[in-house]
């Protein structure tokens, strides 16, 4: 069993979901990233993304855009992102690189792989990559006991959601609306739903992002997902408050993910 493998179960055993944190890498220094992100886990989150900056990130909405515009304007590189999970592991935590293609593409499938294990991580989400396309990849995550995961959205058809699952190890990320990141007034509607399709497709932990900003999102999305990942909502907070506001929201969501909503 992976360390996700291990997260889901304990929470299961809970009876509650995860909660998964995103902030990205060098944002706004490699310090203040690590500081945050210890912090999240301080507060109850139980796993972090370590987002990998880049220049054109398609899926993302202007207030992770920007914070990955500013991360590599102070010289992020790829080094910088290893060490930053190399810290965060440390906690404890499973902890993932969330990461546009074609960075590691120029990394090296292998080497990358390779590196990112020897940080200590348990894997990496590539949300412009799909299986079909990533024969290399997988055997390479395959070669140093990494999880892949792969996303699905309300567009993906149920053959989709099949390839991805049979694919994906750890968790399906389904991102629960269409569109670009960002914090939402609430939870797409459509996000119930796509969970309950994507378990149809494969026995993987479902983590539903894109929108949750709050406890109260937190624990609805809880009451129907086994995991709940946040980002846009945390990186501003870094922006606005620093460390104690990501702190402080972190908390709260972990407050939410363990109190779900099941109404």
């Amino acid at each position: 069993m992976s360390a996700l493998d291990d997260l889901f179960a304990r929470c299961r055993g809970e009876d509650r979901a995860a909660l998964i944190a995103y902030l990205p890498a060098g944002f706004p220094s490699y310090q203040v990233a690590v500081q945050a992100m210890t912090a999240m886990v301080e507060a109850g989150v139980d796993a972090v993304e370590v987002g990998m900056p880049y220049s054109d990130p398609l899926m993302e909405g202007p207030v992770i855009s920007a914070a990955h515009q500013a991360s590599l304007d102070a010289g992020t590189r790829q080094a910088d992102v290893l060490r930053t999970v190399e810290a965060v592991a440390a906690t404890g935590v499973p902890t993932l690189v969330m990461g546009y293609w074609n960075p590691v593409h120029r990394y090296g499938f292998a080497r990358w792989a390779a590196d990112l294990k020897k940080a200590g991580g348990v894997g990496a989400i590539t949300p412009d990559l799909i299986p079909e396309e990533a024969p290399q990849w997988l055997e390479a995550c395959r070669e140093h006991d990494l999880d892949p995961v792969f996303l699905v959205a309300p567009s993906s058809s149920d053959e989709r959601i099949a390839v991805v699952g049979r694919a994906n190890r750890g968790f399906v990320y389904a991102a629960a609306v269409m569109g670009v990141t960002g914090a939402r007034t609430e939870v797409g509607k459509g996000a119930r739903t796509l969970v309950e399709r994507v378990r149809a497709q494969t026995p993987l932990p479902v983590a539903v992002g894109l929108g949750v900003s709050n406890g109260a999102q937190a624990a609805e999305v809880a009451g129907f997902a086994d995991a709940v990942v946040v980002g846009s909502a945390l990186v501003r907070a870094l922006a606005d408050d620093g460390v104690d506001g990501v702190r402080r929201l972190s908390a709260e969501l972990a407050q939410g993910v363990r109190t779900p909503d099941r109404s």
